[in-house]
């Protein structure tokens, strides 16, 4: 492949790829062997040089296609059996190696940390439930089951002298989605007060002083982001609807103003959007989990979106199942962002890989992606410049660079350990550019809005269709489920659709197309 997600590679002293082999791996069925290979390699042109060896083994990319306890197994791997070489292994020279790294180490870990200078964090419990999405609300017909516990803090941090000072703390509440304001002194978040079930839209100063209530109703707003309009994107289970192959609510793409009122909902999906977040461009960028004719666990990937609701389109992996890629963030001066690969369907609270996108070439483009973190437990990540990135992970907050190298600036007390507190959500504290507003394209004057297909033979999978064939569309209606009383397609179809779809009318298509 282009991009495989295991090779040898070698290096000369400053890092210089000399070479590397690529390693073609097949998926291996019940009961076969493990596929290994001997790579040998003609190395005249580095005599009397020191060089050295490095094993890459991404662990996102590259599925084993098994399932162990219902969940996917997605790793790659790399079994170092046997090393001959005609010449002197140097120990004095891989020692110098080491040294260098270890300084290259520290001065990239100095580099993030002089970006950085305080932190808003939020302290929670997670549920025991896998799925990304169900930490909100309750089961469809067990109102007792929620998915949402006890106790939470928001907290900050001055990562120069550790000092963590809690700005709310809540030990009956929840507390969860912290974003800085563009001038650097209020933070936005979702609160659910002690006694309550549903988190609403609040903001506090950085100081933790003037929290204000935004939003007040019985549902979840949750995963707020600021507009450079003022408004507020976020999401919210204000769609009534539920997951149709689960037992959790659905939270759809909702817009307001900063004092809640003017609240629309942006979306009509029927299934979970999430981590709405503002591109430079204007565009909201997201993750909507796709259900349209399609797989009910492999596409859920990321899109965009105008902040009035309008031009939904994919952004990246729409075609490519079997991530969810999630919480994404711009990288300054650049068109990539960093997200989240969460393998396979099911991971608790967007816990995954941190991995940057480069849309350059397309939606489709596999070698867009690439893989930096090293274990499957990141979070959040919320890129510093360009040095690297704050992300949480479990009990603590850390710093990591390009080459994945982290180094933790924070961490949880045994005692916060031992209660199940998690760190969540670490964004600096600081005044930040406004990104571009886009105008908005909606007339609320009016009942209907335009849709547009400006060539219906432009396509991914219109191969053999000859301009003219086609003489008609059919538009169908998704509909959602008010309500979910199986995990399965049952109460709908015997193995088919999850949801009942109804026919809105045909519409013509023109001779051009």
């Amino acid at each position: 492949s282009s991009k495989p997600h295991a090779y040898p590679s070698l290096h000369a002293e400053d890092g210089r790829e000399i070479m590397r082999s690529y390693v073609e791996v097949a998926h291996p069925e019940k009961g076969d062997p493990w596929r290994l290979h001997e790579k040998k390699w003609d190395l005249t042109q580095c005599v009397g040089k020191n060089v050295f060896l490095r094993l890459v083994s991404e662990p996102v990319g590259y599925s084993l296609g098994r399932n162990f306890a219902n969940a996917q197994v997605q790793l790659s791997f790399f079994v170092f059996d046997s090393f001959r070489v005609k010449g002197t292994i140097h120990e004095s020279a891989s020692g110098k190696r080491q040294a260098w790294l270890k300084g290259d180490y520290e001065k990239s870990m100095d580099a993030i940390a002089t970006e950085l200078g305080d932190i808003v964090f939020a302290v929670r419990k997670a549920d025991r439930d896998n799925h990304w999405y169900a930490n909100i609300g309750h089961w469809a017909g067990d109102p007792e089951r929620r998915l949402f516990h006890d106790g939470a803090r928001l907290c900050r941090l001055d990562t120069r002298t550790g000092k963590r000072t809690v700005l709310l703390e809540d030990a009956r509440g929840g507390i969860r989605d912290p974003q800085v304001h563009y001038d650097g002194k209020k933070i936005l978040f979702s609160y659910r007060p002690g006694g309550s079930e549903y988190y609403n839209l609040y903001e506090i100063g950085i100081d933790g002083k003037g929290m204000r209530r935004i939003t007040n109703a019985a549902y979840d707003d949750f995963e707020p982001s600021y507009l450079p309009d003022g408004r507020i994107v976020f999401v919210s289970t204000r769609c009534k609807r539920w997951v149709p192959c689960y037992f959790t609510e659905v939270a759809t793409l909702h817009s307001c103003n900063a004092d809640g009122s003017g609240l629309r909902m942006l979306s009509s999906n029927v299934e979970h959007e999430n981590a709405p977040w503002p591109m430079p461009d204007g565009k909201i960028l997201y993750t909507r989990w796709e259900y349209m004719e399609r797989s009910v666990l492999h596409f859920h990937h990321l899109w965009t979106a105008n902040p009035d609701g309008t031009q939904q389109a994919v952004f990246y992996g729409n075609m490519h199942p079997d991530y969810v890629m999630i919480d994404a963030k711009p990288i300054p001066d650049s068109r990539k962002v960093a997200c989240i690969f969460v393998p396979g369907h099911t991971r608790n609270e967007h816990e995954g890989t941190l991995t940057i996108v480069d849309p350059r070439n397309g939606p489709d483009d596999k070698s867009a992606i690439e893989c930096i973190g090293s274990t499957q437990i990141e979070r959040d990540p919320y890129p510093i410049g360009n040095r690297g990135f704050l992300i949480a992970k479990k009990h603590e907050i850390l710093i990591m660079d390009y080459q994945g190298r982290a180094k933790s600036i924070w961490r949880l007390s045994a005692g916060e350990n031992k209660q199940s507190f998690m760190c969540q959500e670490p964004r600096p504290i600081a005044p930040r550019q406004r990104e571009t507003c886009v105008p908005s394209q909606i007339d609320m004057s009016k009942d209907t809005g335009l849709l547009m297909l400006q060539d219906v033979y432009e396509g991914r999978n219109m191969k053999g269709v000859k301009p003219g064939q086609i003489k008609e569309l059919m538009v169908i209606e998704v509909l959602p489920k008010s309500l979910n009383v199986s995990n399965g397609p049952e109460s709908i179809s015997s193995i088919s659709t999850f949801n009942h779809e109804r026919i809105l009318g045909t519409v013509p298509v023109e001779a051009d197309g």
